[in-house]
């Protein structure tokens, strides 16, 4: 049995795009082709892509993936490339399909409060938009002006507002897909309520552009609350505002965030923040009992605080929240992060703050700690030397301490940021054989020729 080399496949491909889409969508430029290969991660894939695609509407992508498909073509979907797992990576061979051009608001009603959107809307934009309505998209991950829509349903993002408002897939009420060989579905309702059928829409949520191609969503909105109440906290130690932030759920406030930065973190964005405490907890309250719930906390942290202060206007509360936000821009500037992004149980946070301590000190490597607090979830980084070809095998061996401590504790490899390549091999080990096996007979029946994002999540 004879098999099509390798170049035959990709110029029979190529020739296919560039004769059934508009001609601004294909490109096979270098530069192109360079500043798609990798996302926020740092990851670098072997080898460099076949081509880039630049999707505008749904017929770009069913176009694109019936090509892939009879071809045996891989094709990596991605927006604005902040994932930081190495999801939307690209090596030898791949199609990358750029959904980011993606970005209209096809609806936003106030009535349903619910907007309908294509993947390359900027998460930030659809707030603002809803904003103007007295709603708001309640999703707010750290990087929100500048992610899509699109990437967060693929890793089903977290952010600053989760513990109390969910994470991604709560705010997803419906999708519109393309499978891999370019068939359209369409999942979920407009309504608040219902369980017809499997929940394909969670399903889709998360599954990192392996299943199908996201090409619109349909969002739950939420009116904006009609008060804040922001509070920030300086510790002597980060193990004891962890146990802090611990507190506040045992004095039965479900506080809208609570952002936990360590002294290390602080030092890289502002010594002078460093000099104020070894670690900085910011809480938000909402609602109309914002005030009474901030009054609780406040409370709760005065006696384990050096320090509490405390506003109800925006403006100064945005300036509290501009650490947390700031953390990783700041580490960036030090090197390459290697982002790790588990989630333990809240009563256990300040036992895995400990233990991360102790892993850092017995690999001798750096590790910057900051959190949401307020549901358990941790991102230690590591800054390795951005010039190396490879991670030193002491921040491999850390970060595989790190992901057993997270199971060990009862929690989980990854709690927002998605497996791609950097956590593959630690995933059967969370999941369990039956239930890894199961989820990869989920793959195959979605993508039974393997070409979505092949060699991520599983």
């Amino acid at each position: 049995m004879t098999t099509t080399p390798a170049t035959t496949v990709s110029a029979q491909f190529l020739g296919l795009l560039a004769r059934d889409l508009p001609p601004d969508r294909l490109t096979t430029a270098p530069a192109a082709l360079a500043a798609h290969a990798t996302d926020r991660s740092g990851t670098r894939p072997a080898g460099e892509p076949l081509a880039l695609v630049r999707a505008r509407r749904t017929e770009d992508v069913t176009v694109t993936l019936r090509h892939a498909y009879a071809l045996g073509v891989p094709v990596v979907p991605r927006g604005a490339g902040t994932g930081l797992s190495g999801g939307a990576t690209a090596g030898e061979g791949a199609l990358v399909l750029d959904l980011s051009r993606m970005n209209r608001v096809l609806e936003l009603s106030v009535e349903d409060q619910l907007a309908v959107v294509e993947p390359g809307v900027i998460t930030a934009e659809l707030d603002r938009a809803a904003g103007a309505h007295g709603l708001r998209y309640a999703p707010d991950p750290a990087s929100a002006a500048l992610s899509t829509i699109g990437g967060n349903i693929a890793t089903n993002a977290g952010g600053l507002r989760c513990a109390k408002y969910g994470v991604t897939r709560d705010s997803v009420l419906g999708l519109e897909a393309v499978l891999a060989d370019g068939t359209v579905i369409t999942t979920g309702r407009r309504t608040v309520k219902g369980v017809t059928g499997y929940d394909l829409t969670a399903l889709l949520t998360g599954s990192e552009g392996t299943l199908a191609v996201i090409t619109s969503a349909t969002l739950r909105l939420r009116p904006v609350p009609v008060a804040t109440a922001t509070l920030a906290a300086w510790f002597d130690s980060f193990e004891t505002a962890a146990e802090a932030s611990y507190a506040i759920a045992r004095a039965g406030v479900v506080p809208a965030l609570a952002e936990l930065v360590d002294g290390p973190v602080l030092h890289a964005i502002d010594p002078a923040l460093r000099e104020r405490g070894a670690a900085l907890l910011v809480v938000q309250c909402d609602g109309a009992g914002a005030a009474a719930e901030a009054a609780t906390v406040a409370r709760v942290l005065a006696p384990l605080a050096s320090a509490v202060e405390s506003t109800q206007d925006p403006v100064e509360a945005e300036a509290l929240l501009a650490a947390r936000r700031l953390a990783l821009p700041a580490l960036e500037r030090l090197g390459r992060p290697l982002i790790e992004d588990i989630a333990v149980p809240r009563s256990r946070l300040a036992e895995a703050v400990r233990e991360i301590r102790a892993i850092s000190t017995r690999h001798d490597v750096p590790v910057f700690t900051i959190a949401h607090a307020a549901d358990g979830n941790l991102h230690p980084i590591i800054v390795v030397d951005p010039s190396l070809d490879r991670l030193p095998d002491a921040a491999w061996e850390a970060a595989g301490e790190i992901f057993a401590l997270a199971l060990r504790l009862g929690g989980t490899l990854t709690g927002e940021h998605g497996v791609g390549v950097l956590k593959r091999q630690w995933v059967a080990d969370e999941l369990g054989p039956a239930a890894h096996t199961l989820q990869q007979r989920l793959k195959d029946v979605f993508d039974p020729r393997g070409i979505l994002n092949p060699g991520k999540s599983l």
